[in-house]
């Protein structure tokens, strides 16, 4: 039986750390994937940096892709503030400014076409559909219509070994996800999860409240530093 090789595509943040420690957990060789699409800072960028090379990883694949023209994002777009609250109460129900138009779409795309590259049989992706912040793309439903994709628009698929898109921390909250992440022994301490560049994680935005909250929940301190944490 030869190597099992996954791509894993790698924010550097709490999800996507989470998902690529599973992976080796599960016996793959692990490509990871990280893709400058325009953030608004490189934070996250560096974290997956040191992720990857935490797990000594033989192949790390950095792209740019240049997204700075989908601009209703607040990840992107100067013009739009990231939102700041007080809680996870004052988060609404619509799909946030955070949204970037398609970037799973797009995301896992370019995966599927480095799983064909690399010989890889599967992508893990680090989405959730319990504590998230309300993207279409972080769905089930989702997930199962890009596995559709994969079936009827790729080589592998075509041939009779779809690429299969993994997603263990889908159903689970983010107590959760730390508490698998503490077992699988991830390096937290590198990850950045905050929507903002600075030198801490700001505490207040969505992803930070959501970050906290999953601490929270499985009683850990986070080892990121914060601005704020209440």
């Amino acid at each position: 039986m030869g190597l099992k090789r996954a791509v894993v595509l790698l924010s550097g943040g709490l999800d996507s750390t989470t998902t690529l420690a599973y992976a080796v957990s599960r016996g793959y060789e692990v490509v990871p994937l990280t893709m400058s699409y325009g953030q608004k800072h490189s934070r996250e960028l560096e974290s997956a940096r040191a992720v990857a090379a935490h797990y000594s990883v033989k192949k790390h694949v950095m792209t740019h892709l240049d997204l700075s023209f989908l601009n209703t994002s607040a990840l992107i777009s100067d013009a739009v503030d990231v939102p700041k609250r007080r809680s996870l109460e004052d988060v609404s129900e619509e799909i946030p400014a955070t949204y970037v138009p398609a970037r799973n779409i797009i995301m896992l795309s370019i995966a599927a076409g480095l799983c064909e590259s690399v010989g890889a049989e599967a992508i893990f992706i680090g989405i959730n559909a319990v504590d998230y912040s309300g993207y279409p793309d972080c769905r089930p439903e989702f997930l199962e219509a890009f596995q559709h994709v994969l079936r009827v628009g790729t080589k592998a698929g075509v041939e009779g070994r779809p690429i299969r898109v993994e997603a263990p921390i889908l159903d689970m909250t983010k107590g959760e996800i730390v508490t698998l992440a503490m077992k699988l022994k991830a390096p937290l301490h590198l990850t950045w999860s905050c929507y903002q560049g600075g030198e801490r994680a700001c505490g207040r935005c969505d992803s930070c409240l959501l970050r906290l909250k999953g601490f929270r929940e499985a009683g850990v301190k986070d080892p990121v530093p914060y601005e704020a944490t209440r």
